[in-house]
């Protein structure tokens, strides 16, 4: 069962799309328009509700939910006869659109609260596959891209901590595994600390030269910023909230994208300065017939999953740029005449 907080903020959004006048009304109503919501979540979804303790939450996916269904861009007041919740399946196959809900089947809403995650993936299926194909090899990325610096770290990790643990991190087991990562917990000890900045530049620059290998022409560049901004052959929206801003957003498709802007540039490097393995990503993005160039940037975080050492490493997508200031993500057009008399009633 997914986390309260995911549950409140992707259901109520879609539950405020079915315009009951409050969200206790829309509630207790359960609705059926509403599926793959079963008694288990309705009954989560009052539990919290009653306890006030994610208040916040309530108020923007609700005040979310009305937009769209107020929005010119989305349901223009229309009440909708179908809402799909996605929940906590897995998409079978590759799914591009990161969508949470779909209403009527055309709208895919992606609920994102104060997220700048963009995905969490394997480091080949992003600096080496470019983000095209999910299947193929999942190598250790550190042994893959800098096995002499990542031994060489190991080695001193074993020589601080001790006996007990193989000679080489190639012949690691699951229980030394789980060891090393309730030892290592907290903040590196002063003898490792220095020694993990080595490993950390060596494997940040790998990582940035085997992406630049596979993004040697504009075409390549430009498809790789549509994947990194999840750009899909389908518009969706975005619902949710920064952390100083709703989101409500319409996100362009490629097609769309081109109509619009052009690029000019797109670059990776490897950040030594990080504190960990990481690649920074920066595209200049030109609006057709205007002269100005609007930056792009992010960065991809190259971390063990679940702790240190703990399993093979995974690579975090973030956007540093405000989503606002992002070409192709287009906000959402609420039109007053549609949303007014729609009230945010939180009342018990």
């Amino acid at each position: 069962m997914p986390a309260p907080r995911t549950e409140v903020t992707e259901i109520v959004t879609g539950l405020a799309m079915l315009g009951f006048p409050s969200l206790r009304d829309a509630l207790d109503a359960r609705p059926p328009e509403l599926r793959n919501v079963e008694p288990a979540h309705w009954d989560r979804l009052d539990e919290v509700f009653a306890e006030g303790s994610m208040d916040a939450e309530f108020r923007g996916a609700w005040s979310n939910g009305l937009a769209f269904l107020g929005a010119a861009a989305g349901l223009r007041g229309r009440r909708p006869y179908l809402i799909e919740w996605k929940g906590p399946h897995r998409t079978p196959g590759y799914d591009t659109v990161p969508a949470d809900l779909r209403i009527d089947h055309v709208y895919l809403v992606s609920c994102k609260y104060l997220s700048k995650i963009l995905m969490n993936v394997s480091p080949a299926y992003l600096f080496d596959r470019l983000l095209v194909d999910r299947r193929g090899p999942v190598p250790d990325w550190y042994l893959e891209v800098a096995p002499d610096a990542y031994r060489a770290f190991y080695r001193t990790v074993r020589d601080h901590l001790g006996a007990g643990l193989p000679a080489e991190v190639d012949d690691l087991v699951k229980d030394q595994r789980i060891v090393l990562k309730e030892r290592l917990a907290g903040p590196w000890p002063g003898k490792l600390a220095g020694p993990y900045l080595e490993f950390c530049a060596a494997a940040a620059d790998a990582s940035a030269a085997r992406w630049r290998a596979g993004l040697a022409d504009p075409a390549a560049q430009e498809e790789m910023l549509w994947r990194l901004l999840r750009l899909s052959g389908a518009p969706y929206f975005v619902l949710g909230t920064a952390p100083d801003d709703v989101l409500r957003l319409r996100i362009y498709t490629p097609w769309d994208w081109r109509q619009e802007f052009s690029l000019g540039s797109f670059e990776v490097t490897g950040d030594a300065a990080a504190g960990q393995p990481v690649v920074k990503w920066r595209a200049l993005v030109t609006p057709r017939g205007d002269g100005r160039e609007l930056p792009v940037e992010g960065h991809v975080e190259i971390r063990w999953s679940h702790g240190r050492f703990r399993r093979m490493p995974e690579a975090k997508v973030y956007l540093d740029t405000p989503h606002y200031d992002v070409p192709g993500y287009s906000p959402l057009d609420a039109d007053d005449r549609l949303s007014r008399g729609l009230q945010l009633d939180l009342s018990l």
